[in-house]
């Protein structure tokens, strides 16, 4: 339990460093490994680059299959991990509890819950319920976790700023520890979040964002991913899958030794 305490506070530490706390999201403990060898100092789950491993959509996996993930993502790295728990697996507060409470039995150090139900956004009070719910079961004993509480307004086409601005106070002011609105519209909206807020802001990484020194020269305190690292590794599969289908030619030997030499040959030596 020491050890896990000593974890979620290191992992809420980086977020208040002078750089933004990149956080690259592995899909397997490979993944995790690899990327931990590459000295990053915190990973987070992807909810679609897991399900993807599986063969399966975004949105299929279980409360217990993503709990374990997290859990096997953090024991491969050795890093503070942040579970992608999508909405927490539950509509109702004490649902969500009950998901926070499983990944601190599981040695997980942070958690991020959004505010989607699968089919629509929750009314503000209830999602400041499910936060409030969430806070309480993720800071009430011996290990702080990092609780991420997610506005997704914009993933779903509600792109009304003043209002995840108002979402993000009141999940803020329900206990959250990091903040985060995927799909942020460019360095102004990501500006008028962070003027209007009093804890870090995660950004993700999609076409048009920023790059890292305009992210951090703004006040941003996380960078994120999401499932891109995983998506990029599948685009590569398809094109090696491809070149081998129709000219026949082995040009994908050269990432594939790229792969080997400069990552999993050192990283798994390691294990």
């Amino acid at each position: 339990m020491s050890d896990h305490a000593e974890t979620a506070r290191q992992f809420l530490a980086l977020h208040t460093s002078e750089r933004p706390l990149l956080i690259p999201n592995p899909w397997d403990p490979g993944s995790a490994r690899l990327l931990a060898w590459m000295g990053f100092k915190a990973l987070a789950t992807t909810s679609g680059g897991f399900a993807a491993s599986l063969g399966r959509l975004d949105g299929n996996v279980s409360r217990e299959e993503a709990v374990a993930h997290a859990a096997a993502v953090g024991e491969a790295s050795g890093l503070p991990v942040n579970g992608d728990f999508e909405n927490g697996f539950a509509d109702d507060p004490a649902g969500v509890a009950e998901t926070v409470k499983l990944a601190l039995q599981a040695g997980v150090a942070g958690c991020s819950v959004e505010d989607w139900s699968g089919s629509e956004i929750y009314d503000i009070g209830l999602a400041a319920e499910r936060v409030a719910a969430a806070a309480e079961a993720a800071h009430s004993g011996p290990v702080h976790m990092v609780l991420t509480a997610r506005a997704e307004n914009h993933v779903h086409g509600h792109h009304d700023l003043q209002d995840t601005i108002a979402r993000l106070l009141a999940y803020q002011e329900a206990g959250a520890d990091v903040l985060y609105a995927p799909r942020l519209r460019g360095i102004e909206q990501v500006r008028a979040v962070l003027e209007a807020v009093d804890r870090p802001l995660n950004v993700l990484v999609l076409p048009g964002v920023p790059p890292v020194a305009e992210l951090a020269e703004a006040g941003v305190s996380r960078i994120s991913v999401g499932s891109s690292f995983a998506l990029a590794a599948y685009g590569a599969l398809v094109e090696a899958a491809r070149e081998l289908q129709g000219p026949g030619t082995y040009g994908f030997l050269e990432r594939a030794l790229l792969g080997y030499q400069e990552g999993t040959r050192e990283a798994f030596a390691r294990a």
